[in-house]
C-alpha cells in the first residue's frame, strides 16, 4: 500500500516538475538571449525543492519497488537494469547539476551572464531527465501517471 501511494505521488509530481522547469528554462533563455531582465531566482529555486523532493521519493521508493532487485541477472533484463543502474544514476546527476546550476547563479541569475550560467545547467538536467523517465513507449509496464 505504501509503495503505490509513494508511486503514485512520484509519478504525478513529476509532471509539476517537468512544467517547472520547462517555465525555468523558457524564463532563463529569455533572460540570457533577449536580456529582458525578469526576476527567475524564486521559480529556478521551486524548480530546484521539487526536484529534491523527487529524489527524496525516489530513494525511498529504489528500496521498496519490486522493479529493482539486486541481482546479478537485473543486469540481463532490461526493464530491471533500468530501475536498478539507469533511472537513479541519470536522476541523480540531472538532480546534482541543477543544485550546482541555482547555487553558483542565485546571486546573479537574473543577469544576462547568470542566466546563460544557469540555463545551459537546467538544459543539460532537463535532457537527462527526459532520457531517465520510464516513459510508457520506452520501459513495458511504465505508466503515464
Amino acid at each position: 500500500m505504501l509503495y503505490h501511494i509513494l508511486l503514485r505521488s512520484h509519478s504525478g509530481l513529476r509532471w509539476l516538475f517537468l512544467l517547472l522547469i520547462l517555465a525555468s528554462l523558457f524564463y532563463m533563455a529569455q533572460n540570457a538571449f533577449s536580456g529582458r531582465g525578469s526576476n527567475i531566482r524564486k521559480l529556478s529555486l521551486f524548480t530546484m525543492i521539487t526536484a529534491h523532493v523527487q529524489l527524496l521519493l525516489g530513494f525511498i521508493l529504489y528500496f521498496l519497488s519490486p522493479k529493482v532487485v539486486f541481482a546479478a541477472s537485473s543486469m540481463k533484463d532490461t526493464v530491471l537494469r533500468f530501475f536498478l543502474i539507469e533511472h537513479i544514476s541519470l536522476m541523480l546527476i540531472a538532480i546534482v547539476l541543477i543544485t550546482i546550476g541555482y547555487i553558483k547563479t542565485k546571486a546573479v541569475i537574473n543577469t544576462v551572464a547568470g542566466a546563460k550560467k544557469a540555463f545551459i545547467y537546467y538544459l543539460i538536467s532537463f535532457i537527462l531527465i527526459l532520457l531517465a523517465i520510464p516513459w510508457p513507449f520506452r520501459i513495458p509496464g511504465a505508466d503515464w501517471f
